[in-house]
């Protein structure tokens, strides 16, 4: 606990912002867990796509965090994760704590050729949205995923989130605070056990809902960093290109 603590506060005290999602594909949460006393860390940055005018860009949202096995069962796992994101705009940046959990159990554990379950929650802000305010942070998305990994053909996944009704809106300020969740992924062993590519889809023309595509490299037994691009489905929002460093550490 203490080694722990001292990375917590590390991370807290930091310079720069940070984010830690649940195990994601690309951008969608997978089913993957993290090991009882794995330490994953994650430092991600979307950078924004230059509109019209070639002067000016949105500012990137950078990310980095931690996410930790916490039970050594080996068909039932959970991890939990605390988040620290920026925007870099206000006021969202006065509150940048977020929150984060999944419990579930992999592939072939209930029963021959079971299917991967997971079921979670992330973005649990510490801003509780107030019209009077007018902003909140508390996004509460919740989510269940099944996945199959089906030999050569890779892993398919599929599931639904729901969220804060008052936060996920569409470009027009009508609620839209459900929706899909569908991934598809899988290690290039033909060029390299090191090469893993993605697609994932999450539904809903929120700010949430995007298709993102990837491909990522094993620089080391725990260390890979993903290149990708996020197309979202609301068209106000421009695309997002996307850097994600991984690392993992046994306690």
């Amino acid at each position: 606990m203490k080694k722990i603590a001292m990375v917590l506060g590390l991370v807290l005290l930091a310079g720069t912002a940070a984010f830690a999602t649940p195990s994601t594909q690309i951008w969608i949460p997978s089913t993957d867990i993290q090991p009882f006393k794995k330490l994953h860390f994650g430092f991600d940055q979307y950078i924004k796509a230059r509109g019209t005018d070639s002067t000016t860009r949105e500012p990137n949202v950078i990310n980095n965090g931690l996410t930790l096995g916490v039970l050594p069962f080996e068909k039932i796992q959970m991890e939990i994760g605390i988040d620290q994101r920026s925007y870099g705009i206000e006021p969202y940046d006065s509150a940048p704590i977020y929150l984060n959990a999944k419990i579930g159990t992999p592939e072939d554990s209930l029963f021959k050729n079971s299917p991967a379950i997971a079921i979670g929650g992330f973005d649990f802000g510490t801003r509780k949205y107030t019209t009077d305010a007018g902003w909140g942070t508390d996004y509460n998305i919740v989510y269940g995923l099944l996945a199959k990994t089906l030999g050569k053909a890779g892993r398919f996944s599929a599931g639904y989130y729901q969220g804060n009704d008052k936060m996920l809106l569409d470009k027009n300020g009508k609620k839209d605070e459900k929706g899909v969740l569908a991934s598809w992924d899988r290690t290039i062993s033909e060029v390299s056990d090191k090469l893993w590519v993605a697609v994932d889809y999450m539904g809903g023309e929120n700010s949430y809902g995007a298709l993102s595509y990837a491909f990522a490299w094993k620089f080391a037994p725990n260390v890979g960093v993903i290149f990708g691009m996020d197309d979202w489905n609301n068209s106000n929002i421009k695309p997002t290109y996307t850097i994600q460093v991984d690392i993992d550490l046994d306690l």
